[in-house]
């Protein structure tokens, strides 16, 4: 039985998680101090600990998940640099805790070894996730699962290339968690959501002063993914003058804050996304040729789903069972005939297209989706 103690100074929180984890079969113990974790873990070999906001951890050879009161990107960021293999914010969503739960390797804690001395930066034990798998057994998306499998414990940069909707990001997590930087953190930058003028100091940070609503220091994402992963969404979008600025970071792994002088070094692994022809926009002078050649040292082509519509089933189940969990509703199913009217849809929106259907359909529908629900909530 999996053992888990958590530390947490909220005794409504402490007896509310406790009672939850009880019901769901797993050993508890609860405490309200470091000192007193640290006694537990000297006489008991704990398989996972919970901590709460500001919370010190007793030993860092323990599975981490960290439920924080007063969420920031620095506090996220820390949490993960120091060894954290998941991070919550209040209010607590239960069923994303138990899915971290569950997706964790199950050892029997009795005989597991006592923990070793701290791992160093980048090697860390690999905690796969339900949420972290692309679902799917068509040939198109086996040979994509099969790359990150070989590219993911190298450090080569990985440019991720497909139409929108197709699971780019997940992709990109995929590689991370795979890596040995899976402890560090993963920063996401959309390259397209960020205005011109403002990308530079997003990647880059900016210093005090630099220009007029730079009112304190604040660090970029270069800065934020030291230690793991920058991925770098919709990176075809992004201005010449920035792009020059990437192809140095990437070159000299070291950035310098917009109004700034100084040199930071970086330790990034830079994974980037487009739904552009990168050839072509080189060709049209809006893409660097010298940056693409340091991005693409490994090219993965996530297909669009109609190119895989015999995923289109186990994807419909999957998502079905997840937002299922997620509403806490029970179960439902789907009519055979439904599911025949969903496999012939063309799906422009691709895999999130199809999620936010079947969510619609979750939400609308009784006890079985139908086919008359199909044509009443889906083609509109």
């Amino acid at each position: 039985m999996t053992k888990i103690l958590i530390l947490e100074q909220s005794k409504s929180m402490r007896n509310s998680l406790r009672e939850r984890l009880d019901f769901e079969n797993y050993s508890t113990e609860a405490v309200d101090s470091t000192e007193a974790a640290a006694e537990l873990c000297n006489r008991i070999a704990f398989d996972v600990l919970i901590a709460g906001s500001g919370m010190t951890l007793p030993d860092r050879s323990i599975p981490t998940i960290i439920i924080d009161s007063r969420p920031t990107i620095t506090s996220a960021v820390e949490a993960f640099k120091h060894g954290a293999i998941d991070y919550m914010t209040l209010p607590l969503d239960m069923n994303l805790l138990l899915t971290t739960l569950r997706s964790l390797p199950q050892e029997d804690s009795a005989e597991r070894p006592e923990p070793a001395a701290a791992p160093s930066r980048h090697r860390h034990r690999r905690v796969e996730r339900t949420e972290d798998t692309i679902i799917g057994r068509s040939e198109a998306i086996e040979h994509v699962r099969s790359m990150i499998e070989r590219v993911a414990p190298s450090d080569a940069r990985v440019l991720i290339m497909g139409e929108n909707g197709t699971g780019k990001e997940l992709v990109a997590r995929m590689m991370h968690n795979r890596s040995e930087r899976c402890n560090g953190p993963f920063v996401e930058v959309n390259c397209a959501a960020i205005p011109a003028e403002l990308i530079e100091s997003e990647l880059f940070g900016h210093e005090k002063g630099s220009f007029t609503s730079a009112v304190r220091q604040r660090k970029g994402k270069f800065e934020l993914a030291d230690g793991g992963t920058l991925f770098m969404d919709e990176i075809g979008d992004m201005s010449l003058s920035a792009q020059a600025k990437v192809l140095r970071a990437l070159q000299e792994n070291k950035i310098t804050r917009v109004g700034g002088d100084r040199d930071i070094p970086v330790d990034v692994r830079v994974v980037a996304a487009t739904n552009k022809n990168i050839r072509k926009e080189i060709e049209l002078g809006n893409f660097r040729e010298d940056l693409y050649h340091r991005l693409s040292v490994i090219v993965i082509h996530v297909p669009p789903l109609r190119e895989r519509k015999g995923d289109i089933k186990l994807l419909v189940d999957y998502f079905i069972d997840q937002i299922c969990r997620q509403k806490r509703r029970s179960p439902i199913s789907i009519d055979p005939k439904a599911m025949e009217e969903l496999s012939a849809m063309s799906w422009t929106g691709n895999i999130r297209e199809l999620h936010n259907v079947i969510e619609r359909l979750t939400i609308l529908c009784n006890d079985c989706i139908t086919v008359d629900d199909v044509h009443a909530y889906c083609c509109e």
